[in-house]
């Protein structure tokens, strides 16, 4: 079987799709189990947001890096409450690239 270029992109946009879907469910899984909620667009608490409005939320995040003297420090700015509660629920592989 010949793998094309058009082929390839269709495997990876169905994996991607795929992750997309996990992610999703299981913010909405560790969300109702804990009872947290995420607001909506409309300020609205849910508890089945779409990753889409999740990756929306983070869009502010930013890595700023601090330097004093030589003495260069990373840190995350523009995170709110929210953002880093959503971290915890999504769990340490998430949260350790904020940190």
């Amino acid at each position: 079987m010949k793998i094309t270029t058009r082929s390839l992109a269709h495997l990876v946009m169905v994996l991607c799709l795929f992750l997309y879907s996990i992610a999703q469910w299981k913010l909405r899984t560790k969300l109702k189990k804990t009872g947290y909620f995420v607001k909506n667009q409309v300020e609205k608490p849910v508890q089945n947001p779409t990753m889409r409005w999740i990756f929306f939320l983070f869009r502010g995040g930013a890595e700023v890096e601090i330097v004093i003297e030589a003495a260069v420090e990373t840190k995350v700015a523009n995170m709110k409450d929210e953002l880093w509660q959503i971290l915890d629920l999504m769990g340490e592989e998430c949260r350790k690239y904020y940190i």
